[in-house]
Order: structure tokens, then C-alpha cells, then sequence
């Protein structure tokens, strides 16, 4: 298999990774955010619903992976480490009241010499669970436990030129289906139907290279739920005169571009033609203004003075760094544009600026995924920054 990256870019992120554990003082590393385990070695499989990790020995060359018996294939054929290096327990520890994948990590540990160093374990993400702790702490007894849990996302902040090529293909990707996805939505069209049109396109990708699953499904909240942002869909039809939320990613490689549009079924109603030129103005501003050396509240406070002219205030974040994820999420959870976030924005971050409002009964997402430039900003995609009104049936049935 080809690695998506060459052997010399893993290897100095491995180095970059060791820089900041020598920082903390911590000598073993272990890793099990499975974003952070592929960039760190390319490991690429829907395993992460077990116990899983990737290694970082300090004083060692190579990380050890450790996962599910059925699974080191996987992992010895999607990265770049040494065969002897893939370690894997048996299935019996898998779901077991008995026994735990990490009384195993720590077995290991303890046999290769490394059980009394410091450790550093990512505590506070998705699939590191509190009863991991607990037994690892059992098996090694004799460790000293540090808190790691944002040590690798760190270093993937600034992105590489071959991770913004990928992430300029999922861009495409979601300009794409964020296209058929708009042209589906027509009164009686269920909002399942769109959902499938949104899907099928983000996996097909363009005749050059096919997309991937995204981190977060499509989300589309619809009507008086458009106040719900986090809705995904149900299978009523879409109603003349109500607005849908579309929001969407682009997946390629793992890399993610986020992008979403509010889709006025008819003419919109005086709410969504005061708000959605507040949220345009806003968007604009806050581009115009991103640039290296400025922080990430400094956009924020762009966004707030913009919109507080118009009487209008958010109580959400503005965004966040994003790029290569696996579900739940597709954000970085580093930099967030938000009031007191001191993160400087450096070439090559990449953020997703999502300036919504929401209200009690309605709301408006006009979304932008950018990375930050050597002088600016760009956006990565090119669908019209604009609320989409789908509006006359013409002659074919089609609104447009």
C-alpha cells in the first residue's frame, strides 16, 4: 500500500511529537485518538470502536502498535512501522467483563522495560475510557501518569503542503455535494433524500479521486428546527416556505473540509432577509482581517463588533481549527475563534468559521472552511457565499 504522505514527513512529526514530550517530561506516550494515531503513522482502519493505540517510546526509533488481533493487518499494511513493532492481543480481551486490552498494554510494557517511566495518556478524548485508566494504573504500578491528551493535536495544527492538497480535494468534494444536496430540496423531497443525495456524492468525489465517509454526518435540520443545529434528518418532506440547514464536509484522506448553507424553500421571511446579510458582513469581515500574527480572539472580536451594530450577539464560538479527524468530530479541539483564545494564527492553520445565528425558533448557518495564508486567508471552497432561495417551479418541476 502507498502511504498518503512520504516516509520523511511521519518521521518529522515523530520528531515534533518527542519535542513536546521531552517538554512535559514524559518518556512513554500513549496514544489513542485515532486521528492522532494515522498522523503519526498512517494507521487507517474502523477499529476505533476498541481499545487501540499507538506507542511513543521516547528513546526508540520506531512506535509499537497495540490493537485487536484481527486488526494487525490492518495496521501492517496502512503504515510505515516495522512488522515486530505491530503487537496485538487476543480477542478474548475484547468486550470481556474479565478481562481489558490495557491489562495487556501494561503487560507489554512491564516486559519490554518501560513500565516505570512517566506516561502520558490522551485523558480527555472519545475513546480513552476512564475504566483504560483504572487498569492501566493497576498494571503499572510503578508509573507516574501525566495528562497528554492534546500533545499530538498540536503539532498537526500547521498543515503541511501535501495535507492542504488534500484538504483542497475535499473541498471540491463538498462543493459537490453541497450542490446536489441544494438541488434536492424541493417541496414533498424528503429530507432523507437529500441526506442520501449529500452522502452518495461526498463517497463518489469527482472522476479524478472518490471521497470518504466524513466525521460527522450530514447534519439538516429543517423548518422551526433550524434552531437545533445539530439535528440530522427524519423523513418528512420539506414544506414551501421553510428554511434547511445544510451542513456538510468533503472528506479526502481524512482530511476534512466543512462547508454549510441556509436553503430558503420559497421566498424567504423578513427574519432571514434582516439576519442573513448581518452574517454575510460578518463572514467577510472577519476574512478580510485573518492573517498571521493576528490571535484567534481577535477575529472573534471582529465578528462581535460586526454583528453588534445590527443588535444581534452569539453566544457560540465563532470556530475552530480543523482537518484530519475520524468520528465523532471532524474540529482539532486546539484553537477555538472565540473571545480570549491567545492561539496566533500561523500559514498553513486551517479553521472552520462558522458564524451562525441561532433563535428560539429559527437560525442561519452561512459557513467557510479557510487556511491562513503567508500575507491573508483563503477560502477552500467556491459555492456563492450567500443564502440559497430556491424559489419558482419551472417548467421541468425543478425550482430554481
Amino acid at each position: 500500500m502507498v502511504l498518503p504522505f512520504d516516509i520523511l514527513e511521519y518521521h518529522q512529526r515523530l520528531q515534533e511529537t518527542k519535542k513536546r514530550m521531552a517538554d512535559k517530561g514524559i518518556e512513554v506516550l500513549l496514544i489513542t485518538d485515532p486521528a492522532n494515531m494515522n498522523y503519526l503513522s498512517g494507521y487507517d482502519a474502523w477499529s476505533f470502536y476498541v481499545h487501540q493505540m499507538l506507542v511513543i517510546i521516547i528513546d526508540e526509533p520506531q512506535p509499537l502498535w497495540i490493537g485487536r488481533y484481527q486488526d494487525a493487518n490492518g495496521a501492517r499494511v496502512t503504515t510505515w512501522i516495522y512488522e515486530e513493532n505491530v503487537i496485538a492481543y487476543p480477542d478474548y480481551y475484547v468486550h470481556s467483563s474479565v478481562y481489558h486490552p490495557m491489562d495487556f498494554v501494561a503487560d507489554i510494557l512491564n516486559q519490554i522495560g518501560h513500565g516505570g517511566r512517566r506516561i502520558g495518556v490522551e485523558m480527555d478524548q472519545y475513546y480513552f475510557t476512564a475504566m483504560a485508566l483504572e487498569r492501566l494504573k493497576k498494571g503499572l504500578p510503578n508509573a507516574s501518569f501525566e495528562d497528554a491528551t492534546l500533545l499530538v493535536n498540536g503539532v498537526r495544527m500547521v498543515k503541511s503542503d501535501q495535507e492542504i492538497e488534500y484538504m483542497r480535494r475535499a473541498a471540491k468534494i463538498a462543493d459537490l455535494a453541497m450542490t446536489k444536496g441544494v438541488e434536492s430540496v424541493l417541496p414533498g423531497v424528503r429530507e432523507c433524500d437529500t441526506a442520501a443525495e449529500i452522502y452518495y456524492h461526498m463517497v463518489k468525489g469527482t472522476s479524478e479521486y472518490g471521497g470518504e465517509y466524513p466525521a460527522i454526518v450530514p447534519l439538516l435540520p429543517t423548518g422551526d428546527q433550524t434552531s437545533i443545529p445539530h439535528l440530522t434528518w427524519t423523513d418528512r418532506p420539506f414544506v414551501d416556505g421553510n428554511a434547511v440547514i445544510i451542513e456538510l464536509a468533503g472528506c479526502y484522506k481524512r482530511y476534512h473540509v466543512p462547508l454549510a448553507r441556509t436553503v430558503s424553500i420559497g421566498q424567504p421571511n423578513e427574519k432571514m432577509k434582516q439576519v442573513a446579510p448581518v452574517v454575510l458582513e460578518g463572514i467577510q469581515n472577519v476574512l478580510a482581517f485573518a492573517k498571521p500574527g493576528v490571535t484567534c480572539g481577535e477575529l472573534e472580536e471582529v465578528w462581535r463588533k460586526s454583528i453588534k451594530k445590527y443588535g444581534f450577539e452569539k453566544e457560540a464560538r465563532l470556530g475552530y481549527s480543523v482537518g484530519l479527524n475520524y468520528p465523532p468530530d471532524w474540529g482539532e479541539h486546539t484553537a477555538s475563534i472565540r473571545k480570549g483564545d491567545s492561539t496566533i494564527l500561523q500559514p498553513n492553520m486551517t479553521f472552520h468559521l462558522i458564524p451562525a445565528l441561532w433563535f428560539d425558533t429559527d437560525g442561519i448557518e452561512i459557513s467557510e472552511t479557510f487556511k491562513v495564508t503567508e500575507t491573508g486567508c483563503e477560502r477552500f471552497t467556491t459555492y456563492p457565499q450567500e443564502l440559497v432561495i430556491r424559489d419558482h417551479l419551472d417548467l421541468s418541476g425543478q425550482i430554481s
